[in-house]
């Protein structure tokens, strides 16, 4: 279900502090967990390090990521393949 357009989109107040004070450079990228934090106009241009559960994934918010959520940008779960095929498999054939 979504939210309430009433309310309008959710937007972690830290992280919208830290981009006003100037933070969300490349050398100094605004670190969050808010991963359900919807990217407003003002983050355009702003560098920002998602934690993913294990690690930050560095992200670069562009003018195609406005109205989506910062978890978007950083995957959680790795895929590793359905399986692998062998070689004896393979001489089979």
């Amino acid at each position: 279900m979504s939210r309430s357009t009433k309310k309008g989109p959710y937007i972690d107040e830290n992280l919208l502090k830290k981009i006003q004070k100037g933070l969300g450079s490349k050398e100094n990228p605004v670190k969050t967990w808010a991963r359900s934090s919807v990217i407003p106009p003002e983050f355009v241009g702003k560098y920002f390090q998602v934690h993913n559960g294990k690690v930050f994934i560095n992200i670069f918010a562009t003018e195609d990521m406005v109205g989506h959520r910062l978890g978007e940008f950083s995957p959680t779960r790795t895929f590793r393949g359905h399986g692998q095929v062998v070689k004896r498999v393979l001489e089979k054939t």
